[in-house]
């Protein structure tokens, strides 16, 4: 007989997360983000929001999480660069030195590092409760517009996304790959993993 195979539930979280630390945080990269704060902010609580519900919506996590997503691109802001993961994981493990999170690290750098794998990630998996996937997933429900949703709820996708309108961050990313593609024709996406 064959065995039936029963797919896991969708996440149903109760509402959107508003942090004030996320805020803070960005509010300290407004003069380097220039126009494009609006955008970047909403894109960050957007991820923010779907890592934390992907995370078990667990408020534990909150710190690490808006860390992790404040960092996650400013790179191409701070560095002046479309080849942007290194410069990201580093202002990120520069703030978390200073605050004395050290202990961090290396899920942080990992969060960074990985969010746009395009395959899940299987590294420390004796770690589970890494947010180094559920952060990856929560980048890609935003860069698809939503078409991926990971298990999300349908209704708490569209809200988030409805809250934290786009503001014209995926048309300012397509900018800066197409002014990648000029200038390295053979490495228009360098922060693209398989």
């Amino acid at each position: 007989m064959r065995k039936k195979r029963v797919r896991p539930a969708k996440i149903a979280p109760a509402s959107i997360l508003e942090s004030s630390l996320l805020d803070g945080l960005m509010a300290s990269w407004r003069e380097v983000l220039g126009e494009d704060y609006e955008a970047y902010r909403n894109h960050c609580f957007r991820v923010f929001n779907f890592c934390f519900a992907l995370a078990g919506s667990r408020p534990e996590l909150e710190e690490k999480i808006a860390v992790a997503t404040v960092f996650h691109d400013l790179g191409i802001w701070a560095a002046r660069t479309f080849d942007y993961l290194a410069p990201s994981e580093k202002l990120a493990l520069d703030y978390l030195e200073r605050f004395g999170k050290t202990e961090w690290r290396e899920e942080i750098a990992a969060m960074i590092a990985e969010h746009h794998k395009l395959t899940p990630l299987k590294s420390n998996q004796q770690n589970t409760s890494w947010l180094a996937e559920p952060f990856r997933k929560a980048d890609w429900i935003d860069m698809s517009g939503g078409l991926l949703r990971f298990r999300l709820s349908d209704d708490f996708v569209v809200e988030v996304l409805e809250t934290y309108p786009n503001a014209g961050f995926h048309k300012k990313l397509l900018a800066f790959a197409l002014d990648r593609l000029k200038s390295h024709p053979f490495s228009p996406l360098p922060m693209m993993k398989l």
